[in-house]
């Protein structure tokens, strides 16, 4: 754990004097030394991926809208690298939430000579990370990613591979199937005595001597560690006060250990580096760059109530679906994944996921109407499984003409709404069976999950459908972004004002509530009136419940205004389509050898002051931006609470906020772009609201098939004493065991344990997504927290593939159109598990396979040929445990390697490179 170490990527630091250096000065962090390996692989992966498709990869800066869009081959068009910047966050967040969640566990940290478990974690977190792609669980994969990677660069900073002279990192750390040898014995001393604290190298001469391997020991509650052992050193670890007095630790910058700590660093991002590009190699370059973020931000998800009188309202969702998919193909508002959830009563799911339209297309045509006895139907656990599937961020739109009858998932439902930022929007049409209740009871739960969510809950006959479905082309882009976003429970006459700025196109405003009458007024003061349907300023569409403003294309930038004059509740809701955008997270301080900040799962406790993580972005990067006022507004009230703003640089700020709204509040932030003067105003979407309660609870190894997990968490209140009651669940009905009650006393915290039990027949690699609840006496108030698990079957195949190249053929003329160089290999796996894929990670060209028994051993014989144009290639093989082979050759190196053998063994005619390299995943 670097002392350095920063928690989040947006730089949130504490004073010096805990240890921590800002970023933006010379010193490293587990952030910044992740954020430069993940970068650096996402340049090589992305210029990989544009010479296979014939074009160059040429970013116009360094910033991460910049890469983005060169690496999505994206020259036209606006693109938002929110959910990019998002997918980074994970990884980064996780990576410093060990010093935490992990503090006192010495493998986490390579602390107290633990090797081989500090190793065990490191495969077992690849194995989760690789299984967890192949799922497309893309979270999970960057949770179990963030945190395998601190204890990787531990390591370097906490061991003293360093000392004993090592330039290179230490393979043996990513294969279980290569030993960790000449570690000192348990006996051995190994440190000198340092009083001062300060000796750039306190190690023994028997230890440099004989390069036996050691870390320090740490004790944070008493001096004791094992005679002549190293301690790990610093103001917390009491054993370094203990003879041998000192520490070997690298973790921050100092005089008399500068040069040490560099190449720590140096070596930590490398390993890193080497660690990703083994996972680059188990699941390929383009599922690599979904996992990292790099991809089409349009996702659509569909969930569909299939019972009998639905038939229209399934027509009407192919028809959509198959304008967007046809409409919206070959340009940046493609979807890059397709969701599709049906139904019913009492069943529901499965979730169908894929990124071929033409499935999606066949899908939703396999959707019937038939069944649902009953008006209820189980629209609430259709909609849980969206939400955990779904990436977060997304927009959901659920079609039913029924009330849910399982209502009660609605405070889980609450709660991933929440976690995830999703946006659910519904189409909830009237029934011609007298079984379809249509009364605004049956409609008031939708209402509350759209509003929470920032979603649109829409009332219209089946014959008005297809006029409301706009909104899901309107919402089916890669850059929308929510301007101004309000609603009134009651009636009110009332002014709302937003900002609208020169980089906003598309702005469209959506109205929703019963006998409404408003007014849309420019900043030059040109009005129009929801009587006029096509005005001068926008075309104003009215189906059931809801009233659709698209404004005039060319907009007129400054301060606009809705005046409202109504009698019933109503929501407005303004958006567009535009770079500029934030992401946001609430986050508590944290104690202990390297504190910080972490993010708060659930809600944020009521009475306390708050800090928010804020990552402002545009297409040229945030430095084009000026961020002037971030604030808490209240949707439903008129309390706006300002906070104090501290700019970390690279689009990053901590904001403090003094006194949350005691309502529903969303986020909002004010600022100019620079180039342009113009002025900008953006908001989140979810609600968020206050809680006395806090659930906690953190995961720290897989499960497997078959096996009870126990799963430990903690309940505490600010409120009353009492008996709170506990509800958990999962989304794929896995049988759960715990205590459904607990006694609380104020300010004290209890703990309880979930069980789980995957089934036996659980794939390998399914993701878990469980919901922890605690509610106070009488239901007044509650808190979550949900926590994403992986089932991981026990690995017996440690040993990867072996390529061998049995041939080159590489005649190629000075002119490189005229001719195609090829390369032949035989791949085996030995007594493994098997091979499952070999593509091509790096290279242009074809590839050609074919399998055959040659004494006994099943051998694959391959193939690739490309154009003398295209010199290098990398092969990667993966068997079916995700261990890892590669086969990588130039015909550029060969000839330069073939010159100097000529000169000194009289003209060979070629010299073969083969770099066999070899990772696993246990």
């Amino acid at each position: 754990m670097w002392s350095a170490v920063c928690v989040i990527t947006l730089g949130v630091l504490l004073s010096r004097a805990q240890a921590f250096l800002p970023v933006g000065t010379k010193g490293n962090t587990h952030v910044t030394i992740t954020k430069n390996a993940v970068m650096k692989k996402i340049n090589e992966v992305c210029k990989a991926e544009a010479v296979s498709a014939g074009r160059t990869f040429n970013p116009t800066g360094s910033s991460v809208e910049e890469i983005l869009r060169a690496c999505l081959g994206t020259s036209t068009g606006t693109v938002s690298a929110a959910k990019f910047h998002e997918a980074l966050n994970q990884i980064y967040l996780q990576n410093s939430l060990v010093d935490r969640d992990f503090m006192s566990s010495d493998p986490h940290h390579f602390n107290s000579e633990t090797f081989i478990q500090g190793r065990t974690l490191i495969t077992q977190g690849m194995a989760t990370v690789k299984n967890n792609i192949r799922k497309e669980n893309f979270q999970a994969a960057r949770e179990a990613l963030g945190r395998v990677l601190h204890t990787l660069q531990d390591f370097y900073s906490h061991s003293n591979w360093v000392e004993l002279g090592n330039k290179k990192t230490y393979p043996n750390l990513l294969r279980r199937d290569l030993t960790i040898d000449n570690v000192a014995a348990p006996n051995m001393a190994t440190c000198r005595d340092c009083a001062s604290g300060t000796c750039p190298n306190q190690l023994t001469s028997t230890i440099l001597r004989r390069k036996k391997l050691t870390s320090g020991y740490i004790n944070l509650t008493s001096s004791n560690k094992p005679k002549g052992k190293c301690s790990h050193g610093g103001a917390t670890d009491l054993s370094s006060k203990q003879m041998p007095r000192g520490g070997i630790s690298k973790d921050e910058l100092l005089s008399h250990n500068a040069e040490l700590h560099k190449a720590a660093v140096a070596l930590a991002t490398q390993a890193s580096v080497e660690l990703l590009d083994n996972i680059v190699a188990a699941v390929g370059n383009q599922e690599y760059l979904r996992f990292m973020g790099i991809t089409r931000f349009v996702i659509l998800c569909f969930v569909i109530d299939t019972t009998g009188s639905m038939a229209d309202d399934i027509a009407e969702a192919k028809r959509v679906a198959h304008n967007i998919i046809d409409s919206k193909k070959g340009t940046p508002d493609e979807p890059s994944e397709y969701i599709l959830v049906p139904f019913n009563d009492p069943d529901f799911g499965p979730v169908i996921r894929t990124t071929d339209p033409n499935k999606m297309k066949a899908e939703i045509s396999k959707l019937g109407a038939n069944g649902g006895g009953d008006a209820p139907e189980m629209c609430m656990s259709g909609l849980q499984l969206a939400l955990t599937a779904a990436p977060t961020s997304s927009e959901i739109y659920v079609f039913t003409d029924a009330p849910a009858k399982d209502t009660h998932l609605e405070k889980t439902v609450f709660a991933l709404i929440a976690s995830t930022k999703s946006t659910v929007n519904f189409f909830k049409t009237s029934g011609t069976r007298s079984r379809r209740s249509t009364g605004s009871s049956d409609f008031e739960l939708y209402s509350n999950l759209a509003l929470a969510s920032g979603g649109q809950a829409i009332r219209v006959s089946k014959a008005e459908l297809p006029k409301a479905t706009d909104i899901i082309i309107d919402t089916s882009t890669s850059a929308l972004v929510t301007i101004l976003q309000r609603a009134r429970k009651t009636g009110s006459v009332e002014s709302f004002s937003f900002l609208l700025d020169s980089s906003l196109s598309k702005v469209t405003a959506y109205i929703t509530g019963d006998s409404l009458k408003f007014t849309l007024k420019s900043p030059s003061g040109v009005s129009q009136s929801n009587s006029v349907a096509s005005g001068s300023l926008a075309k104003i569409q009215t189906v059931g419940n809801l009233w659709r403003l698209q404004f005039n294309s060319a907009t007129e930038t400054g301060l606009w205004t809705i005046n409202m004059d109504s009698k019933a509740a109503y929501t407005i809701k303004v958006t567009g389509q535009s770079s500029i955008t934030f992401i946001y997270n609430f986050v508590e301080e944290f104690k202990g050898p390297h504190p910080g900040f972490a993010v708060i799962e659930g809600r944020p406790q009521t009475g306390l002051p708050t800090k928010l993580l804020l990552t402002a972005t545009s297409q040229k990067g945030a430095e084009s931006l000026t961020v002037k006022e971030i604030a808490l507004v209240e949707v439903s009230g008129s309390q706006v609470v300002d906070g104090k703003i501290q700019e970390m640089g690279g689009g990053d700020f901590l904001v403090s906020v003094d006194k949350i709204p005691a309502g529903e509040f969303v986020v909002m932030m004010k600022g100019e772009e620079k180039a342009s003067s113009s002025k900008f105003q953006r908001q989140s979407t979810t609600q968020m609201s206050l809680s006395k309660i806090t659930v906690k609870a953190t995961v720290d190894s897989t499960l497997v098939p078959g096996e009870s997990f126990k799963l430990p968490f903690t309940v505490k209140t600010s409120g009353k004493s009492g008996t709170y009651t506990i509800s958990a669940r999962n989304d794929k009905g896995f049988p759960l065991v715990y205590s459904t009650s607990v006694s609380l006393v104020t300010g004290v915290s209890a703990a309880g344990t979930v069980v789980v039990k995957p089934p036996a027949n659980t794939e390998s690699g399914t993701d878990i997504t469980l919901t922890i609840a605690a509610e106070a006496p009488g239901g007044f108030d509650s808190n979550y927290a949900i926590l994403r698990l992986t089932v991981l079957a026990k690995v017996t195949d440690f040993t990867p593939p072996v390529c061998e190249i049995t041939g080159v053929n590489s005649a190629c003329p000075s002119d490189c159109t005229k001719s195609n160089w090829d390369v032949a290999f035989n791949i085996t796996d030995g007594n493994g598990t098997g091979i499952e894929n070999i593509f091509i990670q790096e290279g242009k060209g074809s590839l050609t396979q074919k399998t055959v028994v040659e004494g006994g051993i099943t051998v694959v014989k391959g193939n690739f040929t490309s154009s003398c144009c295209s010199p290098n290639v990398t092969i990667s093989i993966v068997d079916k445990e995700g261990n890892v082979g590669k086969c990588t050759h130039s015909i550029e190196e060969e000839e330069e390697e073939e010159e100097g053998e000529e000169n000194k063994e009289g003209g060979l005619a070629f010299r073969l490179f083969l770099s066999l390299q070899a990772w696993i995943k246990p």
